[in-house]
């Protein structure tokens, strides 16, 4: 049987008292001295000692050692505004190691993820995959299609009931139960560097100090400045997700993620959906998925209008006007999908010193620090991608820098998912990047008709494109349409955290009849024909 082993843990220690470097020494000798201390720094200049134990239960041992010695031990303070993925993620880890957290949220516990963002949107997204499938499918010549009746009341209430379940598991209770972590309900605002002002929900106003703070107030919506919009009730995703009716007619203005994968839901749903792009679906991404998209969009009945803006908005009769270059578009519903803004403008940065950019989103460095000495940022106020889970990655580094420590955030091979069906996921750089970088690369795209997996679900629908360094063979990025993409891309972003090259990757074993079987036919395609490969072929 093997011994379980604590985990060690970096505690940091604010300590008063301390008048040279000889107090330093003497405090050192007594914390290593404490049981379960692994190591001990003591630094006279920044009042302070970092210590590598244990357990965090440690830290009142440690506290009474420094005492005992006539000096005080106080506990590091972390502020920490917002309540999602960035803020608890660090919130935990800042008491893990030692520190005592407030934190400060003006609205509902868990931010936008599991109340109104990916937990919402993909319940909406697989009922609409049901619905779909009852209706149509490969294989309706023997399953004759059954479609559904959709009863919206009940849907919704099934979501929500969800959401609740979810936020009072993986939030409301984890900061019911730590008593290190104290829960203000109100907006805040810098008054310093140092402290908070906390406009109560429940009235009046209190001051928060602190020794480090983190700012995860994430993003809401943004809204274009189109003629005569604001002025009607336009849908944000907020909106569209808490609807109890589907619209017989919606129009949807932009063509990034939110607006694909809300666009086909709808029109799965029952509405008749027009999508209006002011350049191409995703036209971030390679432009094949795009277009692979778009084909997947128009064969389902919705409207794709790439190229076109609407230059002017309008509401009457209970019916959005949309002017459009070649005439109007008519819709009962208008969902607005065009971005999302960081929550920054309402927090008096400036009486802090932290600097934001010119989308108001605040810089920060590799160690997720501000311009501002001690506050720190993560999650979708930030300069970074706006992904939850590269929120709750800086959250805890962030934490980890807070109360001492280091550790980074490596985003080279981060994948990415879009929920449409079929899927889009991509994992490092597409060639237009690559070539941007000054790479040269090499590219073999497998249509999924050569794909085992696609052909006995009979869906052949989209590709999978793998892009390598030509020089070294290092595969340096991958992109994907298909069912189930977003299982496949996280192999993809392995091996390019790796560094693995193409025929290293062709010569790994996949089980067969799986799409992220199709991972390896693509590598296999650069040095050989793989529509003469048997069907398993190594």
């Amino acid at each position: 049987m093997t011994d379980s082993v604590a985990p060690s843990l970096r505690l940091t220690l604010p300590i008063e008292g301390m008048s040279c470097d000889l107090c330093a020494e003497r405090i050192r000798q007594a914390l290593e001295k404490v049981p379960g201390v692994r190591s001990v720094s003591v630094s006279y200049p920044q009042q302070r000692a970092e210590v590598v134990a244990d357990g965090a239960e440690t830290r009142q041992a440690l506290m009474a050692a420094v005492a005992s010695l006539g000096y005080r031990a106080g506990t590091l303070s972390v502020a920490v505004i917002g309540s999602g993925s960035a803020a608890m993620a660090a919130a935990r880890k800042a008491v893990e190691r030692g520190a005592h957290v407030t934190l400060i949220e003006r609205a509902t516990i868990g931010g936008t993820c599991v109340n109104i963002g990916c937990v919402p949107s993909k319940i909406m997204i697989q009922t609409a995959r049901i619905a779909h499938v009852r209706r149509e499918s490969p294989f309706d010549e023997g399953l004759p299609p059954t479609p559904a009746v959709v009863m919206r009341e009940r849907l919704l209430a099934q979501q929500q009931g969800r959401v609740e379940e979810l936020r009072h598991a993986k939030y409301e209770s984890i900061l019911a139960d730590n008593p290190a972590i104290r829960v203000l309900h109100g907006e805040a605002r810098f008054q310093d560097g140092h402290s908070l002002i906390v406009r109560l929900n429940e009235g009046g106003e209190q001051m928060v100090t602190f020794d480090r703070c983190l700012i995860a107030t994430g993003a809401s919506p943004a809204v274009p400045p189109i003629p005569g919009l604001r002025d009607t009730p336009y849908w944000t995703s907020t909106e569209a997700l808490a609807t109890d009716t589907f619209p017989e007619r919606l129009a949807i203005i932009g063509s990034s993620v939110v607006a694909v994968e809300l666009a086909q839901a709808f029109a799965r749903l029952g509405s008749r959906v027009t999508i209006l792009a002011r350049h191409t679906l995703l036209f971030r991404e390679d432009p094949a998925i795009g277009e692979a998209l778009s084909a997947v969009f128009r064969d389902e009945g919705i409207e794709v209008r790439e190229h076109t803006q609407a230059s002017q908005v309008a509401y009457r009769n209970d019916e959005f006007v949309l002017t459009l270059p070649d005439g109007e578009l008519v819709a009962d519903r208008l969902l607005i999908t065009t971005g999302r803004k960081p929550n920054t403008e309402r927090l008096n940065l400036e009486a802090a010193g932290v600097a934001r950019n010119s989308q108001a989103a605040i810089v920060i460095d590799a160690s997720m620090r501000t311009s501002a000495p001690g506050i720190y940022a993560a999650g979708d106020c930030t300069d970074r991608p706006q992904f939850v889970y590269v929120a709750a990655a800086a959250g805890t580094r962030a934490a980890i820098h807070m109360t001492g420590g280091d550790a980074s955030l490596d985003l080279t091979a981060m994948p990415v998912v879009v929920f449409t069906d079929p899927q889009v996921a991509t994992v490092g750089l597409s060639e237009q990047e690559a070539y941007v970088a000054g790479i040269e690369t090499d590219s073999r795209t497998l249509t999924l008709d050569n794909v085992p997996r696609a052909l006995v679900n009979f869906d052949t629908r989209g590709f999978i494109k793998l892009v390598i360094e030509e020089d070294s063979r290092r595969l340096i990025g991958v992109q994907a349409v298909a069912p189930e993409a977003g299982e496949l891309i996280q192999a993809a972003a392995l091996a390019i955290h790796h560094r693995m090259t193409a025929e290293e990757l062709a010569e790994q074993l996949f089980p067969y009849l799986t799409m992220v079987e199709g991972l390896k036919l693509a590598a296999q395609a650069f040095r050989q024909d793989v529509k003469q490969l048997s069907c398993c072929a190594g």
